[in-house]
C-alpha cells in the first residue's frame, strides 16, 4: 500500500511494508476542549480549566528574555516582526501537519507555497529523526497534570530503545542548545503529566528541529539534565500560580 504525503510532484512516498514505526495502543490519551481565558490558552477537563504549558512559560518569562524580544522588535520594526512571526507560525503548523499525517500513514497534500517549504523540512525530520523511532503510542497527544497544567505533545513513542516525548520544531535559523531552554521545559512538563496519568517513568525528550533552509538539528534531553528541567518547570508552575494569587488578591 502506498501513502503520499506532500504536494504536486514533490511528495513523500511511504510503502506500508517499509514503515518503521508501529502503533502501540497501550495508552488511551484524554480528549479535551481548548478555551481562551484572558487571551491565554487553557484546556478543559470536566469542569477543571487548566493553563497550557506554553501559557505558563509565557507568563513566567524572565525580564531578560522579554527585553531581548522587545529589542528585536525594535531593531527589525513592528511590521517586519509581525510578518516574520506569522510566517514562522504558518510554516510550523504546515510542517506539523505533514509529519502527523506521515506518522498516521494518511495521504495529505498541501499545494501552497508554505506547504512546499514545510514539505521539504518535514523530509529532513523524517529521514534524520523519525527514522530512529521504532514504535509510537500516540500523536498530538493531550496530557495534563491534575490541578496544575495541560498541553499537547507532538509524539510519544520509543526513540532508540527508550520511551520518549517528541516535539517537532521549525526555526528560522539553527539554534544553540543554550537557546532552547523553554523547549526543554515543555518536554519535561509533558513527561511529568504522562507519568502521573499512566504511571510511566519517561525521563527522555527529543526535539526534532528543522530550519527553513532545511538544516536538521536534534536535541536529546535525558538523565540528570531531564530531571533538572522537571524541577525547573515545577518552579515556573509555582511562580505562575503565586503571581495569579497576588493579582487576584
Amino acid at each position: 500500500m502506498l501513502f503520499i504525503v506532500g504536494l504536486g510532484i514533490n511528495y513523500i512516498r511511504i510503502e506500508k511494508k517499509d514503515m518503521v514505526m508501529k502503533k502501540n495502543n497501550c495508552y488511551k490519551y484524554p480528549k479535551t476542549q481548548r478555551e481562551k481565558i484572558e487571551g491565554k490558552r487553557h484546556y478543559v477537563f470536566d469542569k477543571e480549566k487548566l493553563p497550557s504549558v506554553t501559557t505558563i512559560l509565557d507568563q513566567t518569562q524572565t525580564a531578560e528574555k522579554r527585553e531581548s524580544l522587545a529589542a528585536w522588535r525594535l531593531r527589525v520594526g513592528e511590521d517586519s516582526a509581525a510578518r516574520i512571526m506569522e510566517e514562522s507560525a504558518a510554516r510550523g503548523t504546515a510542517m506539523h501537519k505533514i509529519l502527523e499525517k506521515y506518522v498516521l500513514e494518511e495521504g495529505y497534500v498541501d499545494q501552497t507555497n508554505v506547504g512546499k517549504q514545510a514539505h521539504n523540512m518535514a523530509i529532513q525530520v523524517i529521514q534524520s529523526g523519525l527514522s530512529n523511532m521504532t514504535e509510537y503510542y500516540g500523536t498530538e497527544c493531550t496530557l495534563y497534570y491534575p490541578g496544575l497544567y495541560a498541553g499537547q505533545t507532538d509524539l510519544v513513542g520509543i526513540h532508540k530503545g527508550q520511551d520518549a516525548i517528541i516535539d517537532f520544531k521549525q526555526t528560522n535559523k539553527p539554534k544553540r542548545r543554550e537557546w532552547i531552554g523553554d523547549y526543554c521545559l515543555q518536554l519535561a512538563a509533558y513527561a511529568m503529566a504522562h507519568n502521573i496519568l499512566f504511571n510511566t517513568q519517561i525521563t527522555k525528550g527529543v526535539i526534532m528541529m528543522c530550519s527553513k533552509d532545511n538544516y536538521y538539528q536534534e536535541f536529546v534531553i535525558e538523565g540528570n539534565e531531564f530531571q533538572k528541567h522537571m524541577h525547573n518547570f515545577l518552579r515556573r508552575v509555582d511562580e505562575y500560580y503565586s503571581s495569579r494569587a497576588k493579582t487576584s488578591g
